[in-house]
């Protein structure tokens, strides 16, 4: 290896691509990104891959390319495609917020499918996967992340966090006898490595268009979700992650797995623990309902967290909650309305904060590790007086994040199987 070696992450999302190289501290030493739109629609590979390879040229530009040794890949978890015996993509994309329309193939997998299993429902994996199928002259039906992954390893392999909405098992390490009942053929399916392990060099074809070695080892990705969340730095059992975007989402790393679909939660193998999460249907666009996000900032400047106000507040956008509480028709609760507008932001913070609590106790009881840290990602996330809330409540310290960014998380797992 390398003196001085780097270690790249690519992630492939929904708007574009971006490449990360670190260190083996985990300094960042190199960044590139290219939008899906200067290249064409976001769903078609070509597009993919032009992006893809334009940022992870623009991070190579500003290093030695050949002090990189081993490289990542993230997608947007469920994204599928059909590739013929060359690896060429056949027919359209089925993308991640796809829902299957024949009922069919959905009742299938109901009915053979376990309660734990993460491939039910309308944007199934292995829904798209048994429609993916019946594409002319298939020879493998790939995730995002493994398709891209192949462009630079040459192997079809997929990762055992992008398989699981297509029914693989991650407790048992293995596509389960029930698939096949589906009709599925499971030839067609890509072998599954845990995320973080070496899947093979660079093909040569890829050194040579990048200036890499031909060394450079290709590591089994992840999903972008995933992704993110090991950018933070998290990586104990009982160190969490909470994002506050449009939704309230909680992720915590645990040494057992929670299976809880009642209330959308499954867990992910990732690194030796498992990561386990919900999403509450609460979060900032209960805010924005009542104040803009100037407004927001502007009253969060005068609320006084030390003081709560004890509103009991649950905030939410419209009627339906989904986790910590399962409940389809919950309606917000966000009265009585103090005068002041301070005191009412106040109360929807406090009432957020302590669904998050409630949320991190719920997995607790599930069998999660016990709460330790909290890190947090999002718009929300620099809020201080929203922080001063949210720590009071959970009563664990709140770390800062190394990065929000998901191709420095890839990167990070690139160095994982470049070093175990």
């Amino acid at each position: 290896m390398s003196a001085d070696p780097l270690f790249a992450g690519i992630d492939l999302g929904t708007s574009g691509a971006r490449a990360c190289l670190i260190d083996s501290d985990g300094r960042v030493q190199a960044e590139g990104r290219a939008a899906l739109a200067d290249y064409g629609e976001a769903n078609a590979p070509d597009v993919w891959a032009a992006a893809c390879d334009a940022a992870l040229a623009m991070a190579l530009r500003l290093v030695n390319p050949r002090r990189v040794v081993a490289l990542a890949v993230d997608g947007t978890s469920g994204t599928m495609l059909a590739v013929d015996q060359s690896g060429a993509p056949l027919g359209a994309v089925l993308m991640y917020n796809e829902p299957c329309p024949d009922d069919a193939i959905l009742a299938r997998i109901a009915g053979l499918a376990p309660a734990t299993s993460a491939a039910h429902g309308a944007t199934s994996g292995l829904a798209r996967a048994l429609t993916l199928q019946r594409v002319a002259k298939v020879a493998q039906v790939l995730h995002q992340a493994d398709w891209q992954a192949f462009r630079l390893s040459g192997r079809w392999i997929s990762d055992a966090n992008n398989a699981l909405k297509t029914g693989y098992d991650p407790v048992m390490g293995r596509w389960p006898d029930w698939i096949a009942r589906t009709g599925m053929s499971v030839a067609l399916l890509p072998q599954v490595m845990a995320p973080g392990s070496v899947v093979g060099p660079v093909t040569a074809q890829a050194a040579a268009r990048f200036g890499l070695d031909p060394s450079a080892r290709v590591v089994a990705g992840t999903t972008d979700g995933c992704a993110s969340f090991l950018a933070t730095g998290a990586c104990l059992p009982g160190e969490a992650v909470t994002a506050l975007g449009t939704t309230l989402t909680l992720k915590i790393l645990s040494d057992t797995p929670i299976f809880a679909p009642e209330s959308g939660i499954y867990s992910h193998r990732l690194l030796g623990n498992w990561l386990a999460g919900g999403a509450s249907n609460s979060g900032g666009a209960a805010l924005l309902q009542h104040f803009s996000a100037a407004r927001i900032a502007e009253l969060s400047a005068r609320i006084d967290p030390d003081h709560p106000l004890g509103l009991n507040y649950y905030p939410l956008p419209k009627p339906g909650e989904r986790f910590p509480v399962a409940g389809p028709a919950l309606p917000p609760c966000i009265s009585p309305r103090p005068e002041s507008d301070v005191d009412f932001l106040q109360g929807l913070l406090e009432g957020i904060a302590a669904i998050e609590a409630l949320g991190y106790r719920k997995l607790a009881e599930l069998g999660a590790a016990p709460l330790v840290s909290v890190r947090s990602v999002g718009g929300g996330a620099r809020n201080p007086g929203w922080t001063a809330i949210r720590q009071r409540l959970l009563g664990v310290p709140m770390a800062a994040a190394v990065s929000e960014a998901a191709a420095y998380g890839t990167a990070v797992l690139a160095r994982h199987g470049a070093l175990a």
